[in-house]
């Protein structure tokens, strides 16, 4: 066991013959009893700063571990919001392309009903043009035809027309 300041101080030493000065060896227990309880204080105010320092330490290994905690959530959070964004931009692809299959089918099916439109307008039109020739070409044998000779060879006298009214 240590020294203390008091075992120092309640030190007897036996008296032989010729010993030493006692007043010179009381006068040095004092100043190693002094000298010695500074370093006991010294040692104390050091061993309080130790755990004070081992307190903050074991304080900053926790924040230590929080924060790599910390860290390692805010990966995952990060890889996990990088994971459903890349599904998000899949589907969203996905509904597009099937949206620009969808608009290329609707304008196909609009192109070909517009082409069967057109076909069947130039049907009609032919049809109506052959029908027209025929009104025409029947008009034009009407002209020719002897029945306005016969026409122009009829004559009315309007003296007699007159009297036939009366």
């Amino acid at each position: 066991m240590p020294l203390t300041p008091i075992d120092i101080h309640n030190k007897e030493f036996n008296k032989g013959f010729r010993g030493y000065d006692e007043d010179e060896v009381n006068e040095f227990l004092d100043q190693i009893i002094k000298d010695y309880e500074i370093i006991l204080r010294e040692k104390k105010e050091l061993e309080e700063k130790l755990n004070e320092v081992y307190d903050r330490l074991g304080h900053f290994t926790n924040i230590e571990g929080t924060l790599n905690k910390s860290i390692i959530i805010a990966q995952e959070a990060a890889e996990e919001v990088k994971r459903n964004a890349q599904k998000e931009s899949k589907l969203i692809i996905k509904e597009a392309e099937k949206n620009a299959d969808r608009i290329v089918n609707e304008s196909l099916s609009k192109s070909r009903k517009i082409s069967n439109e057109i076909e069947e307008l130039k049907k009609q039109s032919k049809v109506f043009r052959t029908r027209f020739k025929m009104l025409v070409e029947a008009q034009l044998d009407l002209l020719d035809s002897d029945d306005w000779d016969h026409l122009m060879e009829y004559q009315i006298d309007a003296a007699d027309s007159f009297r036939d009214e009366e």
